[in-house]
């Protein structure tokens, strides 16, 4: 299953983050995704914001706000908890990073600028975090919500599990 991002290209169905890939790929996409996201809607991308972004998609795992705060001072942009919970919340609520309440942190989009409805599995011995697609109104949650007349408007699955790489270790 595919959606349709912001751009109009099909997003895919296939788990992103436990395989290796080009991260240089994905941060100038996800980068340029928020900048003409913003541009489009009027939205100020700050230099903090950029930054916050930046951080999540280098790291490709969930950070908690303070740990991104330290980074963000790091940085040069302040060391009060405002400066990242501001940044967070703006990159949330438009798309470009998701919340994971299992983990209490945050983890940048793998499909910046799609209208989906992630899923996420994370990995209970490293902690790392695959986004992949789900369908809230298909399978035993949308037919209970069906039948209760109950409107999905948003959902969020996390799952926990093992990682392809922890199972690796385990098996080697």
């Amino acid at each position: 299953m595919t959606s349709a991002s912001l751009t109009g290209k099909p997003v895919p169905s296939d788990p992103i983050g436990f395989e290796k890939h080009d991260h240089r790929t994905c941060i100038s996409v996800g980068l340029a995704a928020a900048e003409a996201h913003c541009l489009a809607e009027g939205l100020r991308f700050t230099q903090v914001r950029r930054k916050a972004l930046e951080i999540l998609l280098q790291e490709h795992r969930a950070l908690g706000a303070y740990e991104m705060l330290s980074r963000l001072s790091d940085a040069g942009f302040g060391s009060q908890p405002p400066v990242a919970y501001r940044a967070l919340e703006f990159l949330v609520a438009e798309g470009f990073v998701h919340k994971i309440e299992r983990l209490n942190a945050f983890i940048a989009c793998a499909h910046p600028g799609a209208n989906h409805a992630p899923a996420f599995m994370i990995c209970r011995l490293c902690a790392s975090v695959a986004e992949a697609q789900s369908s809230p109104t298909r399978g035993a949650i949308g037919d209970a919500a069906r039948a209760t007349g109950f409107k999905i408007e948003k959902t969020i699955v996390e799952a926990e599990g093992i990682c392809p790489v922890c199972v690796g270790k385990a098996d080697a």
